[in-house]
């Protein structure tokens, strides 16, 4: 009997807070602030150093995606020709049908180049039944908006900066003399 009066108490201090200040938004004409953390659709991001995708086309996300909405073909990458990129292959098309896209993010977490994050975007609803078809230069569009938003970097250069500093402060330890203890 004591819970039962105690969530009583709960729900009557909560619903007069409610009519001071409420919880909820006006949706279409206020929006709440986007968290971090927030997955919304794919998109391909882009390399600032070199002018490319980071996207080689490799299809590692196409062949893992469960609603199989993705479709991409590759070609030879001119700027590695020229001696500018590192990267042999590159993405020549890309598509995502986000209708089909179930934001699970396997995408993300195969993908071995940091080519796709999961974006910010979450308001393309259209009223055409194909109209959420997005291409290779939406995508970009998208992950740079998301790049900027975010000041997103590589989690591979966020893993060499890591083992680096790791690997500095080890040798600083190396160097340091050994005290030993005195009795």
């Amino acid at each position: 009997m004591l819970g039962g009066i105690k969530g009583m108490l709960l729900t009557m201090v909560s619903t007069i807070k409610g009519f001071r200040s409420p919880v909820t938004v006006q949706y279409p004409n206020e929006h709440l602030p986007i968290q971090p953390r927030y997955m919304g659709f794919p998109a391909l991001t882009w390399d600032e150093k070199v002018g490319e995708p980071w996207c080689t086309g490799c299809m590692v996300c196409i062949r893992n995606c469960p609603t199989l909405c993705m479709s991409a073909t590759m070609m030879d990458n001119p700027l590695q020709q020229d001696g500018k990129s590192h990267r042999r292959k590159i993405v020549d098309s890309f598509e995502i049908n986000l209708n089909r896209c179930i934001l699970c993010g396997i995408c993300v977490e195969v993908c071995n180049f940091d080519a796709i994050v999961m974006s910010h975007e979450h308001e393309m609803s259209t009223y055409e039944r194909n109209g959420d078809r997005v291409d290779l230069i939406g995508l970009l569009e998208m992950g740079k908006r998301y790049q900027k938003e975010t000041a997103w970097v590589p989690p591979s250069v966020l893993a060499k900066e890591a083992a680096a500093k790791a690997k500095k402060a080890e040798e600083q330890e190396a160097k340091e003399p050994v005290q030993e203890g005195s009795s």
